[in-house]
């Protein structure tokens, strides 16, 4: 049975967690270890991740740790913490990854670099603080401050930490398919990505899947005299930017039908409704005029697809020469929405540059670091977790929070909704220009102010027995 003012108890302790310092203190500790899961010669520190700091933590939590190996030689573990309090309970997946970007040591211009935290002002600079060690440390803390007050939690917690996101989380599905009972819950609820506007909390139900592909070009072998060979030999780059501009409009409007999603549910819709994008005062402009047609910018980015061109070269850029060069490459992506075909992507393209007198220009897969490696999936707003999870953050706030249909990002959420089958919750405690996968990536301490009592009113909420399930 709870006790009197148990919630506002629960509150009160994360708040002092943060205040007294603890916080930044188990935050030191994650971002120090270098976990850039994209080096191989990286693996060793992806375990000391597990081994050193997440094991102890869950377990002096009174949660049983289980480790996986990753079935693809070379690749970080995964870490499943489970505390089982009793079968007629409900069962909460969390999720985390220890895992981050390269640290870019020479590129950072704030703070002490990517392996030490340096607060400047609201900001907490360091590697991995927005993505997503400081999102997983504040959904723990949490949890402990639930646990110290009750005595208990009053659900059953599972927690993954996975060590390899930022390279696709390959092996990951195998993990999970090979021990699907281990990781049975009732709902997965976990942090990760950026809030819609910095100041407003935010609830996101699905993300955006990837498909990175190459369009490349090669004509010839060596590059030739642009004086002797100019207007005699084509120009690889040219062609290569002309069939780029054939895939979109001068405003980013897709032209290619099969890349286009299904049109937008009803309650998608209405959730955008009136939602405005802050990513705050670093963050780029919005470009009014850029994207779908028709759409407003939270649409454009949370329930429609977009196709960019991540990289090109052609020639030698740093050291420009007066030749032709032989060869052009670019590496290109289409972020999609739930409900695209994801089996036309690559033929229609193909289809589409043949239609347009492009059939010499190769579409190929890039590399498979490179890869994407995640598919677009969403729970819909009008599910019954849905409506608890926002119910219990108003409590918490005082207002409701945004619901984001799918968040702008890919993450593995195809794993918990589409192979574990449950409704997947994403409650970010980061915002838009945190510069996560650049250098002087950092969080803000104000979100965390606000992110740690929605967890634990979230946490203590769940034990009252008033679930969706329980119900």
């Amino acid at each position: 049975m709870s006790t009197p003012n148990g919630r506002e108890a629960a509150v009160a302790r994360v708040l002092d967690y943060l205040d007294g310092g603890d916080f930044e203190t188990e935050l030191q500790r994650r971002v120090a270890i270098r976990t850039e899961s994209q080096k191989r010669e990286s693996l060793p520190e992806l375990h000391r991740y597990v081994d050193a700091e997440m094991i102890p933590t869950f377990e002096a939590m009174g949660f049983a740790c289980k480790k996986y190996e990753n079935p693809i030689e070379g690749l970080g573990p995964m870490l499943l913490a489970t505390r089982h309090e009793g079968d007629d309970l409900p069962t909460v997946l969390g999720y985390g990854h220890g895992d981050v970007i390269r640290g870019l040591e020479q590129q950072w211009t704030k703070g002490k670099g990517p392996w030490e935290i340096a607060r400047d002002g609201d900001k907490l600079y360091g590697r991995g603080t927005a993505d997503n060690k400081a999102q997983h440390t504040i959904n723990i803390a949490a949890i402990r401050c639930v646990l110290e007050e009750r005595g208990k939690l009053g659900f059953n917690a599972k927690f993954m930490i996975e060590m390899g996101e930022e390279a696709g989380s390959n092996g990951v599905r195998e993990i999970l398919e090979a021990n699907l009972d281990d990781f049975k819950a009732d709902v997965f609820i976990a942090s990760d990505g950026p809030r819609a506007q910095a100041e407003r909390p935010t609830l996101t139900l699905g993300a955006r899947g990837a498909e990175n592909f190459d369009l490349s070009l090669d004509l010839r072998e060596g590059a030739h005299h642009s004086g002797n060979w100019g207007g005699l030999i084509a120009d690889p780059s040219i062609i290569l930017a002309h069939a780029l501009a054939s895939i979109t409009g001068p405003k980013g409007e897709i032209k290619i039908p099969e890349w286009m999603p299904p049109a937008t549910p009803p309650a998608v819709r209405e959730a955008l409704q009136g939602l405005t994008i802050d990513a705050g005062p670093d963050a780029p402009t919005i470009d009014p005029d850029w994207g779908q047609p028709g759409l407003t910018p939270a649409e454009r980015v949370y329930s429609s697809n977009s196709f960019a061109v991540l990289a090109m070269t052609s020639g030698n850029p740093a050291n420009p020469v007066n030749a032709i060069p032989p060869r052009a490459r670019a590496h290109c992506q289409l972020r999609y929405f739930a409900g695209t075909d994801t089996s036309q992507i690559l033929p229609a393209l193909r289809r589409h540059l043949d239609a347009h007198g492009f059939s010499h220009v190769e579409v190929s897969g890039p590399p498979e670091a490179n890869s994407g490696g995640f598919g677009a999936s969403r729970t819909e707003p009008d599910h019954p977790w849905v409506a608890w999870t926002r119910d219990s953050m108003t409590r918490s706030m005082g207002e409701a929070p945004a619901v984001i249909p799918s968040m702008g990002g890919s993450i593995c959420n195809d794993l918990f909704t589409d192979l574990l089958g449950l409704p997947a919750i994403w409650i970010p405690h980061s915002y838009g220009a945190c510069s996560q996968h650049a250098p002087n990536e950092h969080i803000l301490m104000s979100i965390t102010r606000t992110a740690l009592p929605v967890m634990a009113g979230i946490y203590w909420d769940l034990g009252e027995g008033a679930t969706p399930k329980a119900a």
